[in-house]
């Protein structure tokens, strides 16, 4: 008996869900003359701080070495067995 009631109360519950997820959709749906039109807002413009420049045209670094070399353990990549 308590199955029976445990399903019908999460039938109501997963039905309540349904209908109130249809009826927020509804409400908050764009109509087309709306969807894509854009507010009169305030000109965008640069600000002081950019500054245009012109990007290099070799770059600065083209091999980099490490400052500090080591000698792998053996065993490790050095060809020893």
């Amino acid at each position: 008996m308590k199955s029976n009631r445990f399903k019908l109360l999460a039938a109501g519950i997963g039905a309540g869900a349904a209908v109130a997820m249809g009826a927020l959709g509804a409400s908050f749906a764009m109509t087309p003359d709306e969807a894509g039109t854009l507010s009169d807002g305030p000109e965008i413009t640069l600000g002081e701080t950019t500054t245009d420049s012109a990007a290099p045209t070799e770059m600065e670094t083209t091999f980099v070495t490490p400052p500090v070399t080591a000698d792998p353990p053996d065993g490790f990549g050095n060809g020893g067995g």
